[in-house]
């Protein structure tokens, strides 16, 4: 049986890249050049002065972007992002922000900003079981919104964009949370992006945020200090005391991004072997998985599929554990079964799962 953590295809948290763990299990004892351990470092260090300014700057490059973009490393979670995006820009703004409902992540937003102003729906799946996502001819956009919000991959039913959505002349945000530095994204057309980190850039705890200067310019003046972009950005993420273990795996990860793999292009490139390799199991299956998207807005980073039988499933989930497999049962809201293929997980574990697969689907022939 392979470790554990190489068989890991949960939603969240996701597997983490070999070297970086190895890492992090040596700087937890201590981190040589501080002679202290990793979870007794001070925030107020220069070593973690360090750690933020090196993890803004490798984000930066990875993504393509100048100083007039910065980089914050939040808590909450994209949850919190759900509310401090229209306390920052709908609260008192005479027309409706859109948002698109695309799945379970995008309609969890959705009541959060309400709170602060009206909003308009420009387009949900809801209908159709968020199986498919929408034309471009399908969204009535406004020039007049102070932003389009949408999520770029939603994780509980597979389904992922594979274009910048929206118009040039109004700012743009997008939670990326389960496809951010999976591939690239032209950040640039973007005003605000942000990701929590538990599925390709590190453990929970942290939550990356990249802003363009200008947007912020008209924000209310009266936010809380935690709650607000410009605070943050003056603190340099430490308003408060931030998460350091968390942070620094980050950084560690894209360091592993930069100099292991090459930059996003050639992340990309691995991400879509695992995700054909994935797909052409269940395509060749004759109808014995069955998977949930649309075959032209599949994703590449959450495989959602189901058995033609549940019982079948049922039997699938119980012998994929006991072979070593982790996080394959689907979300809650949907069921079924759900493979994760995130960045740090190996194209050989994606092989192992398609060749189980193979393996189960005979069995149950006989």
């Amino acid at each position: 049986m392979k470790p554990l953590n190489s068989l890991n295809f949960s939603g969240g948290p996701g597997a983490l890249p070999e070297s970086v763990l190895l890492q992090v299990q040596q700087d937890i004892l201590e981190v040589p050049s501080v002679g202290l351990s990793l979870l007794g470092i001070s925030h107020r260090s220069d070593w973690f002065a360090a750690v933020i300014k090196e993890t803004e700057d490798n984000i930066r490059s990875l993504l393509g972007l100048g100083t007039d973009y910065h980089v914050l490393l939040q808590q909450g979670g994209a949850t919190q992002q759900f509310s401090m995006v229209p306390m920052t820009l709908l609260r008192g703004k005479p027309h409706p922000a859109q948002y698109l409902h695309t799945g379970y992540w995008s309609g969890k937003a959705l009541p959060q900003a309400r709170l602060e102003g009206p909003i308009d729906v420009i387009w949900s799946g809801e209908a159709s079981g968020f199986k498919h996502l929408p034309e471009d001819s399908e969204l009535a956009l406004s020039p007049d919104a102070p932003y389009l919000h949408y999520v770029s991959n939603e994780t509980v039913e597979g389904v992922q964009f594979n274009r910048v959505l929206g118009r040039d002349d109004v700012p743009r945000v997008c939670d990326m949370s389960s496809d951010f530095l999976s591939r690239p994204c032209e950040a640039d057309r973007f005003a605000l992006i942000y990701a929590h980190a538990q599925k390709n850039i590190g453990p929970a705890g942290v939550t990356v945020v990249v802003v363009k200067d200008t947007l912020l310019q008209d924000a209310p003046t009266n936010l809380p200090a935690f709650l607000d972009y410009r605070q943050q950005i003056q603190a340099h993420s430490n308003l408060n005391t931030p998460p350091v273990f968390a942070i620094y795996v980050t950084l560690l990860v894209t360091r592993w991004l930069i100099h292991d793999i090459g930059g996003l292009a050639q992340m990309n490139q691995i991400n879509q072997q695992k995700a054909a390799l994935l797909y052409q199991a269940i395509d060749q299956s004759e109808g014995f998985y069955l998977g949930h998207a649309a075959e032209h807005d599949r994703s590449l980073m959450n495989v959602a599929f189901n058995l033609r039988d549940p019982d079948l499933e049922k039997r699938f989930l119980a012998q994929a554990q006991e072979a070593g497999f982790s996080g394959l049962p689907g979300h809650r809201a949907l069921g079924g079964i759900r493979a994760s293929i995130y960045n740090a997980l190996s194209l050989s574990a994606v092989q192992t799962l398609t060749d189980f697969m193979r393996d189960f689907q005979q069995r149950a022939a006989r």
